[in-house]
C-alpha cells in the first residue's frame, strides 16, 4: 500500500507542485484547501490520479478516515497583498491551522512538515541568514501578521515535537517562483513578468537596491522531499543563495520577455526587508541539497506559463 500524504494548502502554488511530485513518486495524496488564495485550476490535472481533494478550512478540526503517513502544512496566504487584505485569517491559519494539522499528525502518528518562511528573520541584521538567527521582526507592523503567524507556527511545531514526540520538521522557504503563481500575486517575479508581457511599466518599490534570492519551484520541492526523508528536526533554510537586487531581476525579466516596458519607482512598503539571502550550509550538509535550475531557465519556464495564462484570459 502506498504511503498517504496530506497537504494543506494543496491548491496553492507550492502545494500543487508538492502534490504532483509526490503522486509521480507513488504516494497517495489528500489535498485540503479552503481556496481563499488557492485555485482548483492548479490541481485539476490531478483529478484522475490517486488524489483526493477536500475543500476545508484547516483552522477547524481536520477529520480523515484511514492512515496518514505524512502531513505537509502549507496552508497560508504568502503574498503581502493577501495577508495585508486578510490579516486575521493569516494569523488564524498560522496558529489554529498549525494546531489542527499537528493534531492530525499526532493522532495518525505521522511525520509533520511545516512550511515556514524567511520572513521569520524579518528585516535581518544578520546577512546571509542562518537558521540560528532569531530575526528582527516588528510584531505590530503591517507585515507582522504573517511574520508572527509563522514564528508562532514554528514554536507550536517544536512544542509538539518535544512534548508529544511528533517527528516534526520545519522548512524556512526563501523567495520561490515558477509556473502556477497567480498573475496578481503581488510579489516581484509574477508582477514584473505580467507587466512586461502586457507592455506596462514595471513597478519597483524603493530604489530597487533591496536584495532577494530566487529559487525555482522544482528545486524547492526537491529540498522539501529530502527534508521529509531526513532525520533532522531543526529548521532548514531552502532557497537559492544567489543574491540579486530587485532592479536586477526587473531588468532580467525585461530582457527575457523582449519587452519595451519602462521601470518606474514607488515608495517602499513599511518594514520591507532590505536584504534576503539564505545560508544553506545546513541543507547542503544534512540533505545533500542545493539549487540546480539557473535563473534564466527558471524565468523562461515561468514567462511561458504567464504568457499562456494571459492568452487564455483574453479569449
Amino acid at each position: 500500500m502506498s504511503a498517504r500524504v496530506v497537504i494543506t494548502g494543496a491548491a496553492g502554488f507550492i502545494g500543487s507542485h508538492l502534490a504532483e511530485t509526490l503522486l509521480d513518486r507513488g504516494y497517495s495524496v489528500v489535498g485540503i484547501d479552503n481556496l481563499v488564495t488557492g485555485d482548483v485550476a492548479n490541481i485539476a490535472h490531478l483529478a484522475n490520479r490517486d488524489f483526493l481533494f477536500i475543500e476545508h478550512d484547516v483552522t477547524n478540526y481536520i477529520y480523515l478516515d484511514g492512515p496518514v503517513d505524512i502531513v505537509l502544512h502549507w496552508a497560508s496566504p504568502a503574498s503581502p497583498i493577501d495577508y495585508l487584505e486578510i490579516p486575521i485569517p493569516t494569523l488564524k491559519v498560522g496558529a489554529l491551522g498549525t494546531h489542527k494539522a499537528l493534531g492530525l499528525a499526532k493522532a495518525k502518528d505521522a511525520k509533520f512538515v511545516l512550511a515556514s518562511t524567511s520572513e521569520v528573520y524579518g528585516d535581518p541584521l544578520e546577512h546571509p541568514q542562518k537558521e540560528s538567527y532569531w530575526g528582527n521582526v516588528n510584531p505590530i507592523g503591517p507585515r507582522g501578521v504573517y511574520d508572527e503567524a509563522k514564528r508562532f507556527a514554528e514554536a507550536m511545531t517544536t512544542a509538539y515535537h518535544r512534548y508529544h514526540g511528533v517527528d516534526a520538521k520545519i522548512v524556512r522557504i526563501f523567495n520561490t517562483y515558477g509556473p502556477r503563481m497567480r498573475i496578481r500575486d503581488g510579489r516581484a517575479v509574477p508582477n514584473f513578468i505580467a507587466q512586461a508581457l502586457r507592455g506596462e511599466d514595471l513597478t519597483v518599490y524603493g530604489d530597487g537596491s533591496q536584495t532577494r534570492s530566487f529559487c525555482f519551484i522544482s528545486d524547492l520541492v526537491n529540498g522539501v522531499l529530502r527534508l521529509i526523508d531526513s532525520d533532522t528536526n531543526e529548521p532548514v533554510n531552502i532557497g537559492n543563495p544567489q543574491e540579486m537586487t530587485i532592479g536586477q531581476i526587473a531588468n532580467e525579466i525585461l530582457a527575457l520577455t523582449d519587452s519595451r516596458s519602462r521601470i518606474v519607482y514607488r515608495d517602499l512598503p513599511v518594514d520591507d526587508p532590505r536584504v534576503r539571502q539564505p545560508d544553506i550550509s545546513r541543507a547542503r550538509a544534512l540533505l545533500d541539497w542545493e539549487p540546480r535550475v539557473t535563473l534564466a531557465d527558471g524565468l523562461s519556464q515561468t514567462i511561458e506559463y504567464f504568457r499562456q495564462k494571459l492568452v487564455d484570459a483574453s479569449t
